[in-house]
């Protein structure tokens, strides 16, 4: 049974194996030539609290050099959604055929049939969001170590959230698949909703399923004074402004303390905000050391979703299927 089934899902298997491929090709030379990079211009010297003038620089440097590539791999976050859907195809396709009534037929019960199926299934999208997970977290390393992991580009690559994210979407064209019985509308379908679920989380719940930390305090502008605020170095910042000393934010637009320079730019006298009731900073923000619990809750939702449609759908095909 499980030797029929591989035979089965090895066109997907090797399609998946092929988008791992090029993706590698992708990487591997880029991420040698950023690591190398990394290591010729000693920026692992300027990791420090108070990076010099010359670190600064070289960190912008190499920032500038290779953001073009960093935002173009960002569109790789998708490839879990491509898996997963890929992967949830077979089964679906099998329904729509109308092959299962065959092997129903013989000496294998639906529920040996389903579990043996799904079992394959959510094993080699395991196994591929895995491979995709490592090379993403290998390439991405001196970023990591210059930015933290904290922006999504880099955050919804690392860790296990991409492990989640390849269930979801094999969960969800699985569960459209087995009521529609159409194949290709049921894949696209999972994945339009997977990539909407992704923005709604990159833009507005991830910052809210975990309460952020808010922090106000005394701005110090004056030259090379770090100001008493929080170390915000590697932190996920969801806001960041002027405030008075209860952290209400200012209205810069309107403020008396507000110059213009020209050509739209403008100046803010932090004296005169200090007289208005000003002077503050006001922060909204996910420290670093959260980077794991933030990738478990997400995680979290993301696998306990996908269990339920897979379940669902091993039961709509157990008692409906005909």
């Amino acid at each position: 049974m499980f030797w029929a089934s591989w035979r089965l899902q090895r066109t997907e298997t090797l399609i998946a194996a092929g988008i791992l491929a090029l993706i590698a090709a992708l990487l591997v030379p880029t991420g040698l030539n950023m690591a190398s990079a990394y290591h010729h211009d000693g920026l692992s010297a300027c990791l420090g609290q108070n990076p010099s003038d010359a670190c600064d620089q070289a960190v912008h440097g190499f920032a500038a050099r290779f953001d073009g590539l960093k935002n173009l791999l960002a569109w790789l976050t998708l490839v879990p959604g491509v898996i997963g859907v890929l992967f949830a195809a077979p089964f679906i396709l099998e329904l729509e055929n109308g092959t299962t009534r065959l092997a129903w037929t013989q000496s294998i019960t639906r529920r040996r049939w389903i579990t043996n199926k799904l079992a394959i299934i959510v094993a080699a999208a395991l196994v591929a969001a895995v491979v995709m997970t490592l090379l993403m977290a290998w390439w991405h390393a001196p970023l990591v170590r210059l930015d933290g992991r904290m922006e999504n580009s880099i955050y919804d690559a690392e860790g296990v959230v991409p492990i989640g994210y390849t269930l979801f979407a094999l969960g969800l064209a699985l569960a459209v698949g087995v009521v529609w019985r159409r194949t290709v509308p049921a894949v696209i379908v999972g994945f339009v909703g997977y990539f909407a679920v992704r923005i709604f989380f990159d833009t507005w719940l991830r910052q809210r399923i975990v309460s952020p930390v808010t922090a106000t305090w005394l701005d110090q502008p004056s030259p090379g004074a770090r100001g008493a605020g929080p170390n915000l170095d590697h932190a996920w910042v969801i806001s960041q402004g002027p405030s008075d000393k209860l952290g209400h934010a200012l209205s810069l637009t309107a403020s008396p303390c507000v110059r213009s320079l020209g050509s739209h730019s403008q100046a803010v006298s932090g004296d005169c905000l200090a007289q208005h009731g000003g002077g503050y900073m006001h922060a909204v923000y996910e420290p670093a050391s959260r980077f794991w619990t933030l990738q478990g809750v997400e995680t979290g939702i993301f696998a306990g979703a996908a269990l339920a449609m897979i379940l669902f759908a091993a039961w709509w095909t157990h008692q409906r299927a005909a």
